[in-house]
């Protein structure tokens, strides 16, 4: 035990002295941008199919378990409610969700760089950064993409179960396929993660050294959305110190959280990195 929390200790300092606070704030912002346009053009693209309308209600009931109330109502208002069938107007989105995404990763990227204590001279160019960055922003979207295959495949299957099972097993059926949608959804957060994380960064990693970082990244994510959801729901100041800006605010400091817990498994990383480096005799530099 002490010398676990020798290490925690010494990762949280890592996180402090490389100001993985205000690269938060910056990927945050840059998120911010991305969500809602991305959002719209993967529900106009869902309107589009036969069964657009009950996927669209599922697409909700999802949103509603991992958004904060006032992030889901705003989304409510500002995305689910319209239909948007002008092709500028998705294109415009789509260009928007690019520039934005490519943002939040070279946000992410110069956290992993302070994580690995890359020196600045020893990265990547100014337009290799940004190439490599767009790169990575489809990786950033995956997330969402398998989301909704889950949504739009998932209530079939669920109801092909239910009805397959029987009466007497149907609580035991939707339990056991609710928890495999979770863990469908946990497990392609860490696999985004750790794609991430070996691409960008300068250090060259194995796939499997990474791997930590990703699963302390999405650990972290998780109770931080849940805890930040029941405070939102139950604290009436929240809404009262910032009036009608309280959904924005609140998507945004989710935001925040999300990406806060990535840079901590970044720091994971880089400090099992330097560990073992200084194992094997390699200098501390």
């Amino acid at each position: 035990m002490r010398e676990l929390y020798l290490r925690i200790n010494r990762i949280v300092g890592e996180v402090f002295t490389h100001d993985m606070f205000n690269v938060a704030k910056a990927a945050a912002y840059s998120a911010m941008l991305t969500l809602f346009p991305a959002i719209l053009v993967i529900t106009t693209l869902l309107s589009q199919v036969h069964e657009g309308t009950t996927m669209m209600g599922d697409l909700r009931a999802i949103f509603e378990q991992l958004l904060p109330v006032d992030t889901m109502n705003l989304l409510q208002s500002a995305v689910l409610a319209h239909r948007v069938n002008s092709l500028p107007v998705i294109m415009s989105a789509t260009s928007l969700s690019i520039f934005a995404g490519l943002g939040m990763t070279l946000s992410l990227m110069e956290g992993f760089r302070r994580a690995y204590r890359v020196p600045l001279e020893e990265t990547w160019g100014f337009w290799g950064r940004r190439v490599r960055a767009f790169m990575l922003v489809p990786i950033i979207m995956i997330p969402l993409s398998v989301a909704t295959l889950v949504i739009v495949f998932g209530h079939q299957i669920e109801q092909w179960m239910v009805e397959a099972a029987g009466h007497d097993l149907r609580h035991i059926v939707l339990f056991f396929w609710r928890m495999v949608r979770w863990s469908i959804a946990i497990v392609a957060s860490m696999a985004v993660l750790t794609v991430l994380y070996h691409y960008g960064t300068r250090r060259v990693e194995r796939w499997r050294a990474v791997v930590p970082g990703a699963v302390t990244g999405t650990l972290l994510w998780f109770p931080a959305t849940l805890a930040f959801g029941w405070y939102v729901t139950r604290d009436e100041n929240y809404s009262r110190f910032y009036g009608s800006f309280a959904a924005g605010i609140a998507t945004l400091v989710w935001l925040y959280l999300t990406a806060f817990s990535v840079l901590v498994g970044a720091e994971v990383n880089g400090w099992l990195y330097w560990s073992r480096r200084e194992r094997n005799g390699a200098p501390n530099t």
